[in-house]
């Protein structure tokens, strides 16, 4: 999985640069809240999202499909991010930290952002899947 900005832009074919996000993120587990014992995996998240297209946009609302290391899929849709509905100028950015917890020590996400800009245009930036994974220890 690629560790850089991942853009997102309209799914369409009329896709405009001027409604873009570029979306990174940050996965990390948390060895302290998890219990592999009884199968809770912990991760920590943090995303960065910045406006990279010419006009202000606002993020209204986000689309999370997680999937374990056993293919069980849950989906999580809620307004905002962290209680945030960000309203972002171009090339300003967003920042926020967010955790998952998993019955597998490795999983994906994936999912999107519906977005509405300013001059009322509405579209969906697509964030591509990301790694989920406690890190290999020796023994």
């Amino acid at each position: 999985m690629p560790d850089g900005p991942l853009t997102g832009q309209r799914r369409d074919s009329m896709s405009e640069p001027k409604y873009q996000l570029s979306i990174a993120v940050q996965p990390r587990y948390l060895p302290d809240q998890s219990d592999p014992a009884k199968g809770q995996y912990a991760f920590a998240y943090t995303v960065r999202i910045t406006n990279a297209g010419s006009v202000p946009t606002q993020l209204i609302s986000r689309h999370w499909v997680i999937t374990d290391g056993n293919g069980k899929i849950v989906e999580v849709k809620g307004l905002g991010v962290v209680g945030h509905q960000p309203l972002l100028a171009p090339g300003q950015s967003f920042e926020y930290t967010s955790g998952s917890q998993l019955a597998t020590p490795a999983g994906t996400m994936q999912g999107s952002y519906f977005c509405v800009a300013e001059d009322g245009e509405r579209f969906e930036a697509p964030i591509p899947a990301f790694s989920l994974a406690m890190p290999r220890t020796l023994h």
